[in-house]
């Protein structure tokens, strides 16, 4: 049995909003739920009835009716809410009684930071909708940023789409190939993009970049140019867009500050108040952003999300996981790349003010992220598992050094979090905090698995499915194991899976990616083991997943036992199959801390923690020091490109520089496996 390090608080059920929503469906429905259990069956089981219930608790607003929750129970496409109309973007700017509270900290390395009310937020939409309007946007455009984590992101988001139009967005510290590679398959008409930020105290200019991107996209129309701090559009490069010179055609450039700004509209009061703000009504599957996958192992997928299955899954998710509503204050870190960016501003939609940080999180030290939670009085805060640990290795004490009274839940995602660092949270903050460790992803836009106020958090295990998600694990033959790994699937439909793919078969690159192991069945891959204890373990993706003579070993069981070294900073894990069926080879890369040397008797002392620690057959074959662990945008290790090197692959043919956090980080290993095949040769 998994070890319980938080206990339902006996008054959850009176104090939280997922217990007010228990509360009403009991009414409402004459049913006798008492718990989390009671709440999670009734979730997956009279589905229709729970999504009608979400839609009725949050009084969606409607346009026109619909005529059916669920049409039938398939996967995928199944057609959810038919026939009625909606819009994103009129959820997400707080009640009428709401119009002085803040929604939006903007914290920068740029510029000042700065916060704006909802009235202020819905005037910056009405007048950034206007203004692309007036540029031709409407129902079905696309309109991408290239935009830091700050409020211009997110209301061109809000705006486009309260046009019908469909938002995409890169971060600008993506590599130029990479911010073609996504926004060149949705064919923009319009572009937003500063000129350049602050990362920390380091000055990075992204002119040259953005002419790279500009010239690569032949359908855009406009480049809307958003000053950011010191920051702005050089002429050179207005006067080369709008000429044409090195393009297919002239781009114009409009400012972002004169959106909308015509001389009628500048004298409106109604314009400027945002009283006189539209929402283009769309169908619930109405294409709301498009969502872009990691890139690391091929082209990044380009993911298609709808107005209706977002709302309905934020309203729910933020709300009866995340506990926030009117008065919280949300803040996690993330880049406009990564889907937690559309999980922050999705704290709109549930009336919750959000914090936007730009710049390098560990600026002007690792503990900057605890220092923005205490400032602005923060009531969920998102921290990365790795970020955990490293608190933990450092013996770093945040509640002694900040104030941060206010939080009462931690989100922990991108990567598995060890049982000492579910220990070291509760140790830090007591059991009154809830630290949800979840696991979902761009595919959902949401957590398949994770907490809630009602269900107990064990250590090491994640808690449970999330209401609404028949999510289970099926062995290779598509039974359902329990207390054994297996591939991680969903087994009923949910409104935020995605519409389609993007492009020309959309559909069928769609159906391939999530559905040929097992027809009609959602299979995520990952690698995950639901236990009787009622825990669930994710070891990590199932396509990175060790076979070695015929079982399986999660990467995520290695990390768990080095993260406990003092020397070692981080590790990365991959299996070479041999192809006759033998046991074939465990290659360890490993970090080590600053000043420490890699040694036969460090190496000897890793294995030995391996062997003990978890089994004989996790031993490594060969540990190879090295400087850097490769990762994605988003943290998470890049296993699977690794292999490929080693096995011959190519660097770029792996993964584009543009997809890394640091580009060189793939070069010792093309020189390992250069030296590999070298010694295997001779």
């Amino acid at each position: 049995m998994p070890k319980v390090i938080r206990e339902v608080p006996s008054d959850a059920i009176k104090t939280s909003r997922i217990g007010a929503f228990l509360t009403w469906v009991n009414a409402k429905f004459g049913c006798s739920f008492a718990c989390w259990e009671d709440l999670y069956t009734w979730s997956i089981t009279d589905i229709e009835d729970f999504w009608e219930s979400v839609w009725e608790y949050f009084e969606v607003k409607s346009h026109s009716p619909y005529t059916s929750v669920l049409e039938e129970r398939v996967m995928p496409h199944a057609q959810w809410f038919t026939g009625a109309t909606l819009n994103y973007t009129e959820h997400s700017l707080g009640a009428e009684s709401q119009a002085d509270d803040a929604a939006v900290t903007a914290v920068s390395q740029t510029r000042e930071d700065f916060t704006l009310t909802f009235a202020e937020l819905r005037a910056e939409v009405a007048r950034v909708r206007a203004g692309l309007k007036s540029l031709g946007v409407g129902k079905g455009d696309r309109v991408v940023g290239y935009l830091p984590n700050q409020p211009e992101a997110l209301v061109a988001f809000l705006a486009a789409a309260s046009l019908g139009a469909i938002w995409a967005s890169c971060a600008p510290e993506f590599g130029t190939q990479s911010v073609i590679d996504r926004f060149s398959q949705v064919e923009p008409t319009v572009l937003l993009a500063i000129g350049g930020y602050m990362y920390g105290d380091k000055t990075v200019d992204r002119g040259a970049e953005l002419a790279e991107v500009v010239a690569a996209l032949p359908s855009l129309t406009h480049l809307v140019s958003v000053d950011y701090g010191d920051f702005t559009l050089g002429e050179g490069l207005r006067e080369r867009f709008t000429s044409g010179v090195g393009l297919d055609h002239p781009v114009d450039v409009v400012d972002y500050a004169d959106l909308g700004a015509t001389s009628a509209d500048a004298t409106d009061t109604a314009t400027s108040t945002g009283e006189d703000l539209e929402f283009e009504p769309v169908d619930f599957d109405h294409p709301l952003f498009i969502l872009f996958s990691s890139g690391t192992t091929g082209k990044p997928k380009a993911i298609v999300h709808s107005h209706g299955g977002i709302l309905l899954e934020t309203l729910k998710n933020h709300s009866f996981h995340f506990d926030l509503g009117p008065g919280s204050q949300f803040c996690w870190f993330s880049t406009t790349a990564w889907m937690m960016w559309n999980a922050l501003v999705g704290g709109l939609v549930v009336g919750s003010s959000i914090v936007m940080i730009d710049g390098n999180p560990n600026f002007p030290d690792p503990k900057e992220l605890w220092r923005i939670a205490a400032n602005t009085e923060a009531t969920l805060m998102g921290v990365a598992p790795g970020a955990i640990m490293s608190a933990r290795k450092a013996g770093f004490n945040p509640t002694e050094e900040f104030d941060l009274s206010t939080i009462s839940q931690f989100g922990a995602a991108g990567a598995p979090l060890p049982a000492e660092g579910y220990e070291w949270v509760i140790d830090q903050f007591g059991p009154e905090v809830l630290l949800n460790v979840g696991c979902g992803g761009t595919d959902v836009c949401t957590g398949i698995l994770q907490a809630s106020p009602l269900s107990p958090v064990y250590s090491g295990e994640m808690s449970g499915a999330s209401l609404g998600f028949a999510a289970t694990a099926f062995d290779s033959e598509g039974n359902e194991v329990l207390d054994d790994l297996g591939e991680l699937v969903i087994i009923q439909p949910t409104p935020s899976m995605p519409v389609t793919f993007w492009g020309e078969n959309g559909d069928a690159r769609y159906e391939a990616a999530y559905f040929d192991k097992y027809p009609g069945i959602w299979r995520h891959g990952d690698w995950a083991k639901f236990t009787t204890g009622g825990g669930v373990v994710v070891t990590g993706r199932s396509d990175a997943t060790l076979n070695r003579g015929g079982v399986r070993l999660g990467t995520a069981d290695f990390y768990t036992v080095l993260d406990a070294l003092p020397e070692v900073t981080d590790a990365l894990v991959i299996h070479l199959e041999d192809p006759d069926g033998g046991m074939g080879e465990l290659v360890l890369f490993v970090q080590c801390e600053p000043g420490v040397t890699f040694t036969p008797e460090l190496s000897t002392r890793i294995r030995a923690a391996l062997k003990k620690r978890l089994s004989p057959r996790h031993t490594p074959d060969e540990v190879v020091p090295v400087t850097r662990i490769p990762l994605g945008r988003t943290g998470k290790k890049l296993e699977v490109p690794v292999k490929r090197i080693v096995q011959g692959a190519t660097a770029d043919s792996v993964a584009s520089a543009g997809a890394l956090q640091d580009p060189r980080s793939l070069d010792e290993y093309v020189e390992y496996a250069r030296t590999r095949q070298s010694t295997v040769n001779a």
